[in-house]
């Protein structure tokens, strides 16, 4: 497939080249093409065309009627993640070819961070193996239906076939990811039972679900229903009836020649894992464990922050929010005399904040996330100079996934605007939708936060591929930590309820430096991060636990979100002490947004310079 899409750029290519464009040609093919931004992006978009997964995600070669990627899925053996490895020094070669003095500023950025990424790339690869690839929050046995689901679009006959090819491929994929999970058996780097429970309790109840009842299944059925009702209100015609059983008779076949296997596949091996595993959960159990973590937290947060900073610095805020809280809350009549958690319990008791239990009430909660959602966006001219141009949409985690899944997350739009940003709502537990509560991860999930800061991104010409989709969660989950203080700011949380939802999400993620330290760092256990977090939250049950397992599952990763937006707010007090009066919020929320996902320290330079230019 790989190489009819080279095949396919080629042709462009020798018209470009026929049509006199040797310019581009010479981009493309050149060890070293004129322009910095040329040899970033052919770099990003060559391991793009090596990602047939990737592609789909992106959603740009549809557009010009390309469509042949999204019959295969991605090459997950050990051999082809080496070839990635080998790769990084000669790409950061080609990168440091470019003298400084030769760039404009924007690339010398665009270089300053495409070396830190490489340089970190490096310096990671002997924690290659310290993860756990399979767990209950992600992975292939999760991954591959909610890919096939979300991503994976069917509009004609063609794109029918194409998932049927996708279904074919699962058993090979399934295989070669076997291969990644015994080295690490191998190495001593084996998930807590918890984990493989988990995931072995998901794998077969997702075997046991009728075929026809399955998400592989009732996904493309769907899909093929609104393509077919889409074509015949404009008098064509998608599938014909005959076409449509052929389909999904052949989800039936290969689901029991390729999918069904797979996954047996991998119960047979977590079954067999977990007679080794431990209810050990920190990463300090791993070889060079210690090491492995700190190497983690430098690359969520984008600083050098020590494991024991970060969890003097959580105690620290915890005790201040809960402070702020209780005070409100004192205000509203409640008793605060016993502490936080008795007056975060008897908030939490009142069933006037919560949605029925129903099928009708779940639909509610989407209907009004919505609306919080359509309000904000309305309202926000005075606070955004750049708007994103893809829309928003609202909808719940599948269900099938949504007992282990977080509580909410966003998924970007398409490139080419086919498909717009989705922010997902879990809704296993109506008691983990408290109404006071929605505002805030609306705001966090959708608008002003991952919506405005990926799809602004993402959209921004002029920035290198790699700079429009940086991986850096010091900023991307920072920021959307920010953008629930700025609407609180902007009186979109004016309702004192609403207010204590807002200070519970940043105590939530006050509480993560602490656990996440803990864990990894400090040896406590699940248990006891679990009675931590839910005296110092007043969170649901369902939801802590989800919580803590997830960050023994992704050390590190939960720290990024303080500290990004204690960062960025650092950043705006001192761009306000030195700009005084000239301190404009749209202006330094474009400088912010503008230049997508950078780390810490360089966001911190961009803003500087934009306010010295602005003094001078």
């Amino acid at each position: 497939m790989i190489k009819k899409i080279f095949k396919w750029l080629g042709l462009a290519l020798l018209i470009l080249i026929l049509a006199g464009s040797s310019f581009i040609a010479h981009e493309w093919y050149a060890d070293k093409p004129f322009r910095f931004k040329s040899y970033v992006d052919r770099t990003m978009v060559q391991m793009a065309f090596d990602s047939p997964e990737t592609l789909t995600s992106l959603g740009f070669l549809e557009s010009l009627g390309i469509k042949g990627h999204n019959a295969d899925l991605d090459d997950a053996s050990v051999a082809k993640a080496d070839e990635m490895f080998e790769l990084l020094p000669k790409v950061r070669a080609g990168v440091a070819q470019y003298a400084d003095a030769d760039l404009s500023k924007s690339d010398l950025m665009s270089k300053e961070i495409a070396l830190y990424l490489l340089d970190y790339a490096k310096e990671s690869t002997q924690f290659r193996y310290h993860s756990y690839p399979v767990n209950q929050l992600f992975g292939i046995q999760n991954g591959f239906p909610s890919f096939m689901d979300a991503q994976h679009q069917v509009h004609t006959m063609e794109d029918a076939q194409n998932y049927i090819s996708r279904l074919s491929q699962v058993k090979r994929k399934f295989t070669q990811s076997l291969e990644s999970l015994k080295i690490r058996e191998e190495k001593g780097i084996i998930p807590p039972q918890f984990v493989i429970d988990r995931v072995l309790d998901e794998m077969k109840q997702f075997v046991a679900k009728p075929i026809d009842e399955n998400i592989l299944y009732v996904s493309l059925k769907d899909k093929m229903e609104k393509a077919q009702k889409t074509a015949s209100e404009s008098g064509d015609s998608a599938f014909t009836d005959e076409q449509m059983s052929q389909i999904l008779a052949d989800v039936t076949t290969q689901m029991n020649e390729s999918v069904h296997p797979a996954y047996q596949l991998f119960i047979d091996y977590f079954e067999q894992l977990r007679l080794k595993s431990t209810t050990d959960d920190g990463f300090w159990k791993l070889p060079n464990g210690d090491a492995a973590y700190a190497n983690t937290l430098k690359f969520f947060t984008t600083t050098d922050y020590s494991a024991d900073y970060i969890h003097d610095t959580g105690l620290s805020e915890v005790a201040r929010i809960q402070t702020e809280i209780l005070q409100i809350l004192g205000n509203e009549g409640f008793d605060t005399t016993q502490g936080f958690s008795p007056a975060i319990e008897t908030l939490k008791a009142d069933e006037s904040f919560y949605y029925p239990d129903t099928d009708e009430g779940r639909q509610q909660i989407i209907d009004d996330y919505q609306k919080i959602l359509d309000e904000i966006n309305e309202g926000l001219d005075g606070a955004f100079n750049i708007r994103p141009k893809a829309g928003m949409k609202v909808r719940r985690i599948p269900e099938f996934k949504e007992k282990t899944a977080p509580g909410a997350y966003y998924q970007q739009p398409a490139i080419d605007g086919s498909r717009p940003g989705m922010f997902f709502a879990n809704l296993y537990d109506i008691k983990a939708t408290p109404k006071y509560g929605m505002r805030t991860l609306a705001y966090h999930e959708g608008i002003p936060g991952h919506h405005f800061q990926i799809a602004i991104g993402m959209e921004s010409e002029g920035l290198p591929l790699f700079r429009r989709m940086s991986p850096f969660t010091a900023y991307t989950e920072g920021w959307a930590l920010y953008a629930e203080q700025v609407a609180w700011e902007l009186g979109f949380q004016d309702d004192p309820f609403d207010n204590v939802g807002r200070l519970q999400a940043e105590l939530f993620r006050a509480v993560r430096l602490v656990v996440d330290t803990g864990i990894h760092h400090k040896r406590w256990t699940r248990e006891f991060a679990i009675d931590y977090m839910l005296k110092n939250t007043g969170m649901p049950e369902s939801d802590v636990v989800s919580e803590i397992e997830r960050y023994i599952v992704m050390p590190g990763q939960a720290t990024a979100y303080k500290v990004g937006m204690m960062k960025i707010l650092e950043i705006r007090a001192n761009a306000k002490a030195k700009l005084g009066d000239k301190f404009n919020l749209p202006e330094f929320h474009d400088v912010v947004l503008k230049n997508g996902a950078v780390p810490l320290d360089v966001l911190a330079k961009i803003v500087d310079d934009y306010v010295n230019e602005k003094l001078n």
